[in-house]
């Protein structure tokens, strides 16, 4: 697994995107007010999603790689008054931190994605703890009409967690071989190659000519193109499909992020 934060940074920027999103919720005008990124959540339910998340991986990182029960069943729900919620939100990070700190980054760990680049360890469940509460931090703050980018650190290592933990597989990409690159304009860029072999992640020297060829396939073989440039705060956010991808930069193809949005590898 590359990183480009150590598990100490991890840690400690899960206990800030989370004192974050409490403080959208503290300054929200009402907790039933819609998510316009979740349309199907109100802000409540959005902190419902946060505290219950939090503990369920709380207990999961506790029980090491063999697969934990929920605790949603007997544990204390989340209550609507505001105070009582912003300390049941503050208790929920805290466990999962605690039992983060506790297995440290290489302790083995139940997780649901794929280990193509993503181990099963309580470092990746951290990683990717780290960038559901940044988006999800978003998501409260846009609800108030003041949406904050994610921290440059946070969104830097965003897009390749994304890539690397929700899209890599090994399971047959269902269309044309196709490269998707991505150029995050603080210096760093990935490429995504995508062909019967599944779905590869690389990093890239730099913004350079791309290829037309897709991992380690025929370098004759003709592959579909696309790439996309922005903030990695902007790139995290389209990949996330917080923000529309024609806020970025694009060229090649764009149908080819369509079809990976709408992908599904379990299929």
């Amino acid at each position: 697994m590359t990183t480009t934060l150590e598990y100490p940074a991890l840690l400690r920027l899960i206990d800030e995107r989370s004192t974050a999103f409490r403080a959208a919720v503290a300054s929200a005008p009402s907790l039933d007010v819609q998510v316009p990124t979740c349309p199907e959540w109100t802000l409540f339910d959005l902190a419902q999603h946060i505290g219950e998340g939090r503990r369920d991986w709380a207990v999961t990182v506790a029980a090491g790689p063999a697969p934990a029960k929920s605790v949603a069943e007997g544990a204390p729900t989340a209550p609507r008054e505001r105070e009582a919620l912003l300390a049941w939100l503050a208790e929920s990070t805290e466990q999962l931190v605690d039992a983060l700190r506790k297995a440290g980054p290489d302790r083995g760990c139940w997780s649901w994605w794929e280990t193509l680049y993503s181990p099963h360890t309580s470092g990746a469940v951290a990683r990717h703890q780290l960038q559901q509460l940044a988006v999800h931090t978003y998501d409260a703050q846009i609800t108030l009409g003041d949406p904050q980018p994610l921290p440059e650190e946070v969104a830097l290592d965003g897009v390749e967690e994304f890539l690397s933990t929700c899209v890599a597989t090994t399971s047959a990409w269902p269309h044309k071989p196709a490269v998707l690159d991505f150029h995050a304009s603080e210096g760093r860029s990935w490429r995504l190659s995508l062909s019967a072999d599944g779905a590869r992640v690389a990093r890239l020297e730099g913004p350079g000519t791309t290829p037309a060829t897709a991992g380690d396939q025929d370098p004759d073989a003709a592959v579909a193109f696309f790439s996309a440039r922005g903030t990695a705060n902007e790139l995290v956010l389209s990949l996330y499909d917080r923000i529309p991808i024609d806020s970025l930069e694009l060229d090649g193809d764009r149908g080819l992020f369509e079809q990976l949005s709408a992908w599904d590898p379990s299929e």
